[in-house]
């Protein structure tokens, strides 16, 4: 049976079928993103920290608005070239809308990796600093100021990868690892670490386990740490403990089978005070649930912060580490903005004049190139001021300025900025390469001017929150990826579809043209609607 109103459309309505289909389509994602869009707003209203304002680059942000407006143009004119039975036509315009598609996503690809290597720390005043780190060097390697490391003078796991200065060092002359949940990559590392050292880590003493009852299985004292060691321990110690595990639940059933018996008449809720396992039966075999370890000499090992509980020296995988945490700063090799908007919110809740509570940071105290920075800053927003009260005048009635520099003008230190200093130009006045609309502050083309400070070291117990760019970092971040993320899948959803059209849409043209046309209409409209949120998502993310 043929259904109706696929190629013509209905006399009443005046549709088909796939484009009612679409509209409804696209009524659920109006919903879907008009539920982002309020959600940003009230959590941009009501957070409890300085909303981050213009700091994605706007030149891609603004090129990729124009790609997408050109794509939404040429899906037109490849529909229309359909109507008009142009095969040619359709194929050009259709490849150039598939190509803008590729630009957006490769555009969206490069902004995406820029945030995942820029770092942030918040440090306990509040203060954050913006930058990259550096990468661990080998011990007794010394690096002059204004060269670079070789790549064998780096630090590097047992994968061959660098370690980023952003390590908890601790020291350790014991190990215990979790039997069931230890992580292998972990303890390979540790092992690669132990072996660069001269370090033996060795079983602390002699375990006897049981497979099964009267089947043992013996490791003695002594022996290297090794992955499939702690294999065959876990075997043993999981081995042991389903053999237990069917020793009480038989106990406990024999318990209630007998409870029952002699108290005929009583429900469960009258036994259960009187029935438990009755230890005394059972035949239990040893479990091991540690596994300890000496470590000869003591040795340091490095752990992402993330990956270990400094105050317990304890691992996410429950391994426990004997010892201390000794100095782990986390080291900036370039810095590229400061920002002390929420030292001077906190500072106002409290009664204390902001500038004071910068002044007093730990960051302007301990870092004089910061600190000279900072001064320079001062007299960058007196200019400012003065420029403000010049153009827009005071208020008769308050006698106050009618314009006056923003929070973010007045606390936060970006890396134009930096570059203005540098170059001993006015704030925003600074040249910015084009490749650094993209890709950030360019370290190399402008080290001869020292333009970003350099190797800021901020010890760990100054840093309240570090993270890259990402969700975790604050909620910003985390709207930002995730309704860009999901408008990028939407990005290549659409251009998927479309590129079938393009390159397997020729037999469905020569069979019936009116129906290939219906469809790249309805993709169109899809197209469409993802051109219009891009529309809402850039302002809102890129210049408010």
């Amino acid at each position: 049976m043929e259904i109706p109103y696929i190629v013509t459309p209905r006399k009443d309505t005046g549709l088909f079928n796939s484009k009612i289909a679409i509209w409804l389509f696209l009524a659920s994602e109006v919903m879907l993103f008009g539920g982002f869009f309020s959600a940003y707003i009230f959590l941009r209203l009501g957070a409890d920290f300085p909303w981050p304002e213009r700091t994605l680059p706007v030149l891609p942000g603004l090129i990729n608005t124009f790609v997408l407006i050109a794509s939404s143009v040429t899906v037109v004119f490849a529909w229309a070239s359909l109507k008009m039975r142009q095969w040619g036509k359709f194929q050009i315009y259709m490849a150039f809308t598939v190509l803008c598609s590729m630009v957006f996503m490769v555009l969206k690809g490069i902004e995406y990796n820029v945030k995942f290597h820029h770092q942030a720390v918040r440090l306990k005043d509040y203060a954050v600093v913006e930058g990259h780190l550096g990468y661990e060097l080998k011990d007794g390697v010394h690096v002059e100021h204004g060269h670079e490391p070789k790549e064998e003078d780096f630090e590097r796991d047992h994968n061959g990868k660098k370690f980023e200065e952003n390590v908890i060092n601790y020291e350790t002359s014991q190990i215990a690892f979790n039997t069931v949940r230890f992580h292998e990559a972990w303890v390979e590392e540790i092992m690669s670490r132990a072996k660069e050292k001269s370090a033996a880590v060795t079983l602390a003493s002699k375990l006897e386990l049981e497979t099964a009852p009267g089947k043992k299985v013996t490791f003695e004292a002594g022996t290297p740490l090794d992955v499939k060691l702690l294999e065959s321990i876990k075997e043993a110690h999981l081995a042991a403990r389903k053999h237990n595990a069917s020793e009480r639940t038989e106990n406990l059933r024999d318990n209630w089978t007998k409870a029952k018996k002699a108290n005929p008449g009583k429900d469960d809720r009258q036994l259960s005070p009187n029935v438990s396992v009755d230890t005394a039966a059972l035949t239990l075999m040893p479990e091991q649930p540690a596994i300890p370890f000496k470590v000869e000499p003591a040795t340091v090992f490095r752990f992402k912060p993330r990956d270990i509980k400094e105050d317990a020296g304890t691992l996410r995988d429950g391994t426990a580490l004997t010892g201390k945490m000794i100095e782990s700063p986390m080291m900036f090799h370039y810095v590229d903005a400061i920002d002390f908007r929420h030292t001077a919110m906190k500072a106002e809740e409290k009664g204390i004049d902001p500038e004071v509570a910068i002044e007093n940071s730990w960051l302007l105290k301990e870092n004089p190139e910061l600190r000279e920075a900072w001064e320079w800053h001062k007299g960058e927003i007196a200019k400012l001021e003065k420029k403000l009260i010049d153009g827009y005048g005071v208020d008769k009635k308050t006698g106050k300025p009618n314009r006056v520099p923003t929070e973010t003008e007045r606390y936060r230190i970006g890396w134009q900025a930096f570059a203005a200093k540098a170059e001993g130009v006015e704030t925003g006045t600074a040249k910015i390469a084009l490749k650094e609309q993209f890709f950030g502050p360019d370290y190399v083309g402008r080290s001869e001017k020292h333009t970003f400070p350099a190797h800021v070291s901020i010890p760990r117990e100054q840093v309240q929150f570090a993270s890259k760019f990402a969700p975790a970092w604050n909620t910003y971040y985390a709207i930002y990826f995730t309704m860009t993320g999901l408008h990028g899948l939407h990005v290549i959803g659409g251009a998927l579809v479309l590129a079938y059209y393009l390159f397997c849409g020729k037999k469905m043209y020569l069979s019936n043209p009116e129906w290939l046309a219906n469809r790249v209409e309805v993709g169109g409209l899809f197209w469409h609607f993802v051109d219009l949120v891009w529309i809402f998502l850039f302002p809102i993310l890129y210049l408010m």
